[in-house]
């Protein structure tokens, strides 16, 4: 399993560069989305190690938590930002009111969607 890990770890750190990159040249929707992917991947990685099997497939990171059996040990908070995150990762793919969206994803939301991360 430590290919599958290593490379689930990698295209997390992947995924976070890319939210930075994305920050900096002011695509918020690609932030929102490529830290949605971030958390996703280092999920994977985890439930990898944890569970010795390949991750299920799945873009659902509160699915990938409850079936790694790791969701349990998160904090109120961090179960909160979960479900914060979870849905910009179909809202940043198919915006159905990209307005609300882009409104709502400001350079300060966006850093600190990434400093959470």
């Amino acid at each position: 399993m430590g290919d599958t890990i290593k490379y689930w770890q990698e295209l997390s750190d992947y995924d976070l560069d890319t939210a930075v990159a994305m920050l900096k040249t002011k695509r918020y929707l690609y932030v929102a989305f490529m830290c949605h992917q971030t958390i996703e991947k280092i999920f994977k990685a985890y439930y990898a190690k944890l569970i010795s099997e390949v991750p299920p497939i799945s873009h659902s990171l509160s699915y990938l938590a409850k079936k790694g059996a790791f969701y349990e040990h998160f904090s109120e908070d961090q179960k909160d930002f979960i479900d914060q995150i979870e849905p910009l990762n179909i809202e940043a793919r198919y915006p159905s009111d990209k307005a609300r969206l882009l409104k709502s994803l400001t350079y300060e939301k966006c850093t600190e969607l990434i400093e959470k991360i």
